[in-house]
């Protein structure tokens, strides 16, 4: 664990250093801090992107059921991945205060100071650096460790299952009824009143979202009734006397014996 770690804590940054270097003393290159920084940042970004699209894609081509089957790669590209969100908070931090120079330049003021830079950049980037905190603090600890079968992992999927159908399924039929709303056209008649290019695109970005989605049911479903099937079958065993769960000498329970 604190290998991957590391060697996240290392990646990341150091490309980023790299990135830097390379553009502000490269040969031909010599660019300004400013734009070093902000180009060696979204290469990082993009780079962070690719191999955590890569990760899902091999995960969800190697798991058949989505709720037992794990993949090594999902423990450890997370762990790798961890430093990248502590990473990012900074970097996006020094893109928006040299950005904030060139604009006080531009303007003729003075340069604020550091605290007011940080207070404006929270301000401006709260979603995203709550994101990344919230990535760090919650999400890494309950992917990391074995939590299928409490109360929070429970909760968690159904809200999952909802805001999964809300969001991505949900979100094209609402097109659909929005333009619907601007045209003053009823809602079954907006396919018809489209180009062709659009139903189709539609159908090509919401078919996918359907089958996830029917994954995310089936995997909830056979969550919730292995569950109900644990239950049953500990306050069976917890009913029948002591003895029955004790095995006999030659290996046999009493209950397969009775049963022979």
């Amino acid at each position: 664990m604190l290998s991957i770690l590391a060697a996240g804590s290392i990646f990341f940054p150091g490309l980023f250093l790299l990135s830097k270097r390379i553009l502000k003393h490269g040969p031909g290159l010599k660019w300004s801090e400013k734009d070093a920084v902000i180009v060696s940042s979204r290469l990082v970004s993009s780079v962070q992107a690719i191999m955590a699209s890569s990760a899902g894609y091999i995960i969800a081509c190697s798991c058949k059921d989505i709720i037992e089957d794990q993949h090594w790669l999902t423990s450890s590209y997370i762990l790798f991945a961890v430093p990248y969100f502590i990473y990012d908070i900074y970097a996006m931090f020094l893109c928006h205060w040299y950005k904030l120079q060139v604009k006080d330049h531009e303007e003729d003021s003075e340069a604020k100071p550091m605290r007011s830079a940080i207070s404006g950049y929270l301000r401006r980037e709260f979603l995203m650096v709550l994101h990344h905190v919230v990535m760090v603090t919650v999400c890494f600890p309950v992917s990391v460790y074995k939590q299928q079968h409490t109360l929070l992992h429970k909760v968690n999927g159904a809200l999952m299952l909802v805001t999964f159908f809300i969001c991505r399924v949900l979100l094209f039929p609402y097109l659909y009824y929005a333009y619907g709303r601007y045209a003053s056209i009823p809602f079954y008649m907006v396919p018809l009143s489209v180009p062709w290019q659009y139903n189709a695109g539609a159908a090509l970005l919401m078919a996918p979202q359907v089958y996830w989605f029917s994954l995310i049911c089936r995997g909830a479903f056979r969550l919730f009734t292995r569950a109900s099937r644990h239950k049953a079958a500990v306050s069976s065993t917890d009913s029948e006397p002591k003895t029955s769960l004790l095995p006999s000498a030659n290996g046999y329970s009493p209950r397969e014996a009775d049963s022979h």
